[in-house]
């Protein structure tokens, strides 16, 4: 992948913390940056056409009005240690 350069203006606090981050890692700070930027485009992605995700029916028709009892009953929290 080619890269381009281009310019980003920062706050003094997000460029101190930046380096420090990058420092931290021990990768360089446009590395940093380049995964922001890829985390804000995902978020922000438009998709072209609709996830088609399958529909399921439980054959419970209180399913829904039921669902924190049903989660509650999953016992689903770590046990604490």
């Amino acid at each position: 992948m080619a890269l381009k350069r281009t310019t980003v203006y920062l706050d003094e606090n997000d460029l101190r913390d930046l380096k420090i981050a990058a420092a931290r890692r021990g990768v360089s700070e446009a590395e940093i940056i380049r995964e922001g930027v890829r985390h804000a485009l995902l978020r922000n992605r438009v998709w072209d056409e609709p996830v088609n995700l399958p529909l399921v029916s439980s054959g419970d028709p209180t399913f829904a009005a039921r669902t924190d009892e049903i989660l509650d009953s999953m016992n689903l929290e770590p046990d604490a240690e």
